[in-house]
């Protein structure tokens, strides 16, 4: 009877401005409209200013000549190219750079982070006192120390030291060494090492699988490294293997032919690389003792030496904890490479810089900035997440 006279009662009537629905409601509204008219006041405020002081504006100056050098290139250009193209060189640059310390900040750091839960004191101790120096130094004086030193420490060109019978060179203009005359094989060969590598991914489920179902291991890593390797192997012989070269020659002040890794961007990638690992580092260390010690007890009864425990006990549980945080150095990297502007290497920003020198267009080009940036940016918080998505405990 309580219940039926709890049920049947009479709902109290709510005034439209108590009511948390409808209030709520309209506070989204206001801010969304109040955020709209500040954009609006924004964009129109500025291009009045424009029209005003006869700026030009619009994003037509990306087809016209950009009309100055950059040293390291992925692609080919020359002052002749358009500034689109310009831009895109500046991007691609900072990819690469990003890539690679994202790499290599990876395994460092993760050695670093493992070198400091070790039982041998000197080991611990170095990589303490490595993650206490560089993570308490800013980013822009380890890149300054860098470039000085690779500047000041080798010889010009004319006295470069050669190595491998005079067939690579090192000066303070960077490093020399010979590389293979472009060849339209080399592009099939690209294509080749693609399909190699998701055919050594391929392979390495299978064997996985088959060893869930059979109990016996199949060598994966061994089959898809000559997987990877030998389908471009195969390509160049089909394609009459060619082996000619171009070799570093001294010609005047500087060498011409071959190839160089140039102190810029030396310097760029060994500041982000060091500064970023000893973040990582502690990010790993952190993974791994946030584990129960009952997974290294039950690791040493199963036999398992220390290294084969945090190999396939500890760093796999790890992840789950390591994975987040991980991505946001991943993000600080691709954004900390806009320091290269500082020592001269020419990624995106300092291509951007140009630009605006020449053209006077300063909104279009920060734009541009902001979107590539954002659109990197994105890309990397969206793998990560798939992944850790992917490694995530499932409930059954």
């Amino acid at each position: 009877m309580a219940v039926e006279a709890l049920s049947s009662a009479p709902r109290v009537k709510v005034a439209p401005w108590n009511d948390p629905v409808i209030r709520g409601w309209v506070f989204q509204i206001v801010v969304v409209g109040l955020v709209g008219l500040l954009a609006w006041y924004l964009v129109s405020n500025t291009i009045d200013n424009l029209e005003r002081q006869k700026i030009a504006s619009g994003f037509h100056y990306l087809d016209r000549e950009a009309g100055f050098e950059i040293g390291d290139t992925m692609i080919a250009y020359s002052p002749a190219s358009t500034y689109a193209r310009a831009i895109w060189v500046g991007l691609l640059n900072t990819l690469k750079v990003s890539v690679l310390g994202v790499i290599m900040a990876t395994f460092l750091g993760t050695a670093i982070g493992v070198g400091k839960l070790s039982n041998n004191w000197l080991l611990a101790k170095i990589c303490e006192w490595y993650v206490e120096a560089f993570r308490n130094v800013p980013l822009l004086l380890w890149l300054f120390l860098f470039y000085k030193l690779i500047s000041e420490a080798f010889p010009g060109p004319r006295q470069a030291i050669g190595a491998f019978w005079n067939t690579v060179y090192l000066s303070n203009r960077g490093l020399y060494f010979p590389v293979p005359v472009a060849d339209p094989i080399y592009k099939w060969m690209g294509v080749a090492l693609l399909v190699g590598i998701a055919g050594a991914w391929g392979l390495q489920r299978w064997a996985k699988k088959r060893q869930e179902l059979t109990g016996q291991p199949f060598p994966s890593i061994s089959a898809g490294f000559g997987v990877a390797i030998g389908l471009p192997f195969i390509v160049w012989l089909l394609g009459g293997a060619p082996h000619h070269m171009s070799w570093p020659e001294l010609k005047g002040f500087n060498f011409d032919g071959g190839t160089v890794i140039q102190p810029e961007f030396t310097a760029l990638l060994l500041g982000l690389v060091l500064y970023t690992s000893a973040f990582v580092a502690e990010i790993v260390r952190s993974g791994i003792l946030a584990l129960h010690k009952g997974q290294s007890e039950a690791a040493a009864a199963l036999g398992l030496s220390r290294g084969q425990a945090m190999r396939l006990v500890l760093l796999p549980q790890a992840l789950r904890v390591i994975v987040p945080p991980m991505t946001s150095q991943y993000l600080n990297i691709t954004k900390n490479s806009s320091l290269a502007i500082a020592i001269g290497y020419p990624d995106l920003v300092a291509s951007i810089n140009v630009t605006i020198n020449q053209t006077g267009q300063a909104i279009e080009n920060v734009l541009i900035i902001m979107a590539a940036y954002l659109s990197v940016s994105l890309s990397i918080s969206a793998f990560m997440n798939w992944y850790n998505k992917r490694i995530a405990l499932r409930e059954r």
